[in-house]
């Protein structure tokens, strides 16, 4: 996969160095033809009229195309810079070089259902290895996703990422494309500006700016053709002054805000033709794209046309030019009818659009990850009393020469009960199943040789934390987080996975209190896993079939400890924290 990623790169560099060498060639050829239009100009002065002008027309026309192309280029190049960055983004993740990039830190929330305890947001987490956004929403989106704990239309979830996963050059143009928006004003603002603006011009103002353009014209063409007295003209030319200026404060609000969302519609209508030009598949995605469509337009075209509306009343920073369009045509209140126009006709779409462009942008991060993933695998949704049977499940962030799988089979309404001596593997096991869960949920293929899964949602106890601003101690934030989980379970299935519980009490309270909450647990609807060092709490298999013990183990080999992170039936005999104490010299 990393060849890949160098293949693109290596492309993009060498059209990035064809492009740099057209700009300068076009910067020389600018320059040529300014000199070769001011030296035509000075050798004809003394003829004719005509030459002077056709030189001056040609090397204007001349100018201005050649600088359009450049301007071109300069986006082009900009484009390439960003593909580049794109691939050598991926080959560093790819070598396991990805902790410089964002960590989602934002999103940690300890009483989520399971995102603190999995290490879902924060440095080293899965949203750090798989977010690929280029937009604050899209990141957000992508946070929904990961948290949503949602276990419907997972196939139609795996068809989207999988047909998008194939897409490896449109995922990469529409983030290059995105990561060039220069956002002045979050979106959230402006959206919130067009759903709450309240029109400022009554519909009379319109009539007003139309009959006023319509008499100009008439008294330019009739002072043209000495029908009118030209005072007539500059008579009604003061008039336009005066009447722009009773509008002025109400234009100054619009223009305000108009100046703050110009860019982004100017940026954002290239991402949504991107998409809109693109042929999906899958159902998901047909779906999505068929909300840029409104009454036969497409909503590139109605940001695009926003945009022009948008910077034509700008043009009123030029102060002459104002003053010429206002006096003439009521120009700024022509401008700002149309601006609420157009809010007054799509105000209720714009959100959709925006959302949109975030629900690809986050879907190519899933999609992104199941490209650089090949060996790993769809689970086969089922309907059967099995929840998960995987072969070979590991950890998607531990790396594939340091992994170490494990199969896993429980059925609906099963616990296991893993005991094991510490730094054995219960956690990583723990957090390798809750993972796994986790993303066949939303659709992302697991770290799997095969799988068979049962959707369930996800509920975890296996972090708590005492806390001083809420004058909680270690043992009740953990009896909190329990009640949590047994509300949570009381409606409707889900797979639970605990970590050594009720930690802050002594060991004859702790023994006890577990083994009423794990009786209660069987009680429930709920499947899961339960890690301790525990052992009294293996006996309950005796009087609960729904209980099986399981094991992870470890052994003294040279006077060092070994691990092999292998889950074995049974229960734990080797324990090694007093081996580790001596080890270490502390007793």
């Amino acid at each position: 996969m990393i060849e890949y990623y160098k293949t693109k790169k290596l492309k993009h560099q060498e059209q990035l160095q064809k492009t740099q060498y057209q700009l300068n060639w076009l910067s020389s050829l600018r320059f040529i033809i300014f000199c070769s239009t001011i030296i035509s100009i000075y050798l004809f002065w003394n003829h004719k009229n005509i030459i002077i002008v056709t030189s001056f027309l040609l090397g204007v026309i001349l100018f201005v195309f050649f600088l359009n192309k450049y301007l071109n280029l300069t986006r082009k190049k900009k484009l390439l810079q960003k593909l580049i960055d794109i691939n050598t983004t991926e080959i560093e993740i790819i070598k396991g070089n990805y902790l410089h990039l964002d960590t989602g830190e934002e999103f940690i929330n300890p009483t989520h259902f399971y995102s603190h305890d999995i290490d879902l947001f924060g440095k080293g987490s899965f949203f750090q290895f798989i977010n690929r956004t280029a937009t604050k929403k899209g990141k957000l989106n992508l946070s929904k996703i990961l948290t949503d704990n949602n276990i419907n239309d997972i196939p139609k979830k795996q068809e989207a990422i999988h047909e998008l996963s194939e897409k490896s050059d449109w995922r990469q143009l529409f983030s290059a494309t995105a990561k060039l928006i220069e956002i002045t004003t979050p979106v959230d603002i402006i959206l919130e500006w067009i759903e709450k603006h309240k029109s400022l011009f009554s519909k009379k103002t319109v009539l007003i700016s139309n009959l006023f353009s319509t008499i100009t014209f008439i008294l330019i063409i009739g002072s043209s053709f000495n029908l009118f007295n030209v005072n007539y003209l500059f008579a009604w030319f003061f008039l336009g002054v005066i009447i722009s200026g009773l509008y002025v404060k109400k234009v100054n609000i619009i223009h305000k805000k108009a100046t703050e969302t110009t860019t982004t519609f100017h940026q954002y209508y290239k991402i949504l033709e991107l998409i809109e030009k693109e042929q999906f598949h899958s159902n998901l995605l047909k779906n999505e794209q068929k909300k840029l469509y409104q009454k036969n337009q497409k909503a590139s075209d109605i940001f695009k046309a926003f945009a022009k509306i948008l910077d034509a009343l700008d043009q009123r920073n030029n102060i002459i030019v104002a003053l010429v369009r206002n006096g003439l045509f009521l120009s700024d209140m022509k401008q700002a009818n149309k601006i609420e126009t157009w809010i007054a006709e799509h105000k209720n779409i714009t959100r959709e659009w925006f959302d949109l462009i975030a629900f690809f942008d986050a879907q190519n991060s899933l999609a992104n990850f199941k490209f650089n993933h090949s060996n790993f695998i769809f689970p086969e949704i089922s309907d059967t009393k099995t929840v998960i049977k995987a072969t070979n499940l590991g950890h998607p962030l531990i790396h594939k020469h340091k992994r170490i799988p494990n199969n896993c089979l429980i059925d609906t309404h099963s616990f296991f009960i893993i005991t094991g001596s510490n730094m054995a593997g219960k956690s990583t096991f723990l957090r390798t199943v809750a993972l796994n869960i986790m993303m066949a949920n939303i659709g992302l293929p697991v770290c799997a040789d095969n799988m068979k899964y049962k959707p369930i949602k996800l509920v975890t106890s296996m972090r708590t934390a005492d806390s001083l601003t809420d004058n909680t101690s270690y043992f009740f934030a953990e009896i909190k987080r329990l009640k949590f989980v047994i509300e949570t379970i009381k409606n409707e299935p889900y797979f639970i996975l605990l970590d050594e519980i009720l930690k802050g009490t002594n060991s004859v309270d702790k023994a006890n209190g577990s083994h009423q909450f794990i009786e209660k647990l069987i009680d429930s609807k709920a499947t899961g896993m339960i890690a301790t060092h525990d052992i009294s709490l293996c006996s309950i298999a005796d009087t609960h079939s729904e209980i099986q013990n399981y094991y992870f183990d470890s052994e003294v080999i040279n006077n060092e400890l070994v691990f092999d992170y292998l889950l074995k039936n049974g229960i734990c005999k080797n324990m090694n924290a007093s081996f580790l104490l001596k080890k270490m010299e502390i007793i």
